[in-house]
């Protein structure tokens, strides 16, 4: 690893300062980070760390409803949270980075900024409409989550910005979320495939609002839109659920690799949505169970 200037500002201007000069680049929890450039994968002169930004290390209400989460909270922080009681599925996502020790240092915004297309975090927060709060030298933008992400380990946001928080939209009534991945091994492993579902259901059951988000199966994480066309407006039942499975998986984009081929992954995502559905749907109270 080369050497480089290590600077901790205190305000989001400061960072976005620092992040100014030479060949920058901003710390949360480093899990990701420090690993790359001690394996030559990525470049720094200088490391800016936000975790002495008190802005960017804590939870708060919007005015209109909603949270907002600090890019540099831990994901145990996060996971363990009361305003997050209302998004289980984020909670859940959260617990399933890498081990303990992993979660206590590993931040919800560098798991976002990482851009892995296997991010467990980031379907749960596409299907809670989350959107990206970014600083930096040009102002303050917002952008929605889905469309943060350029390609593997790419992002939107330029050398001077930095991603400040992640602000989801209010839970309505009769909502639930779920997320669900497949890994060979049960613990501390990534993702081949994952789907995230939320459904909405009207005052007669049907269904008002969908969304369905997928990991592991394209460059970046990607919503399945042709899914949520099949969900929206019908009522629930496993017919239903099938014909979503199916569209989910039509819509994934992977590649074959090392470790699952593209018919594989696309297997697990019409599986995983069907028992996302089906988790879901329990929540609410329906007998909606996989064909």
């Amino acid at each position: 690893m080369r050497d480089f200037v290590y600077v901790a500002p205190t305000s989001i201007e400061d960072a976005i300062g620092e992040l100014c000069r030479g060949e920058a680049r901003p710390l949360a929890g480093g899990t990701d980070l420090l690993p790359q450039l001690r394996e030559g994968r990525r470049r720094a002169d200088r490391i800016v760390d936000l975790k002495r930004i008190p802005a960017l290390s804590a939870i708060g209400h919007l005015p209109r409803g909603g949270i907002e989460i600090g890019a540099a909270l831990s994901a145990t922080h996060v996971a363990r949270h009361a305003a997050i009681s209302n998004y289980p599925a984020i909670a859940a996502a959260a617990r399933l980075l890498g081990s303990v020790q992993v979660q206590n240092r590993a931040t919800l915004g560098g798991n976002v900024c990482n851009a892995a297309p296997s991010a467990d975090v980031v379907p749960a927060l596409i299907c809670h409409a989350a959107a990206a709060d970014i600083a930096g030298a040009n102002g303050r933008r917002q952008v929605a989550l889905e469309e943060l992400f350029l390609g593997p380990g790419k992002t939107v946001l330029s050398p001077d910005e930095v991603l400040i928080s992640l602000s989801l939209a209010p839970v309505p009534p009769r909502s639930a979320t779920t997320y669900l991945r497949f890994t060979p091994r049960r613990e501390m492993d990534i993702a081949i495939a994952g789907v995230a579902v939320r459904i909405d259901l009207a005052e007669d059951r049907s269904i008002a609002f969908a969304r369905v988000a997928l990991a592991s199966v394209g460059p970046t994480p990607l919503r399945a839109v042709p899914a949520e066309r099949v969900l929206q407006g019908n009522r629930p039942d496993p017919a239903l659920a099938r014909e979503a499975a199916l569209a989910a998986a039509g819509a994934a984009r992977p590649i074959s690799d090392t470790r699952a081929s593209a018919d594989y992954r696309r297997a697990l995502v019409e599986v995983l949505t069907q028992r996302a559905l089906a988790a879901s749907a329990r929540a609410l109270n329906l007998a909606w169970e996989p064909l």
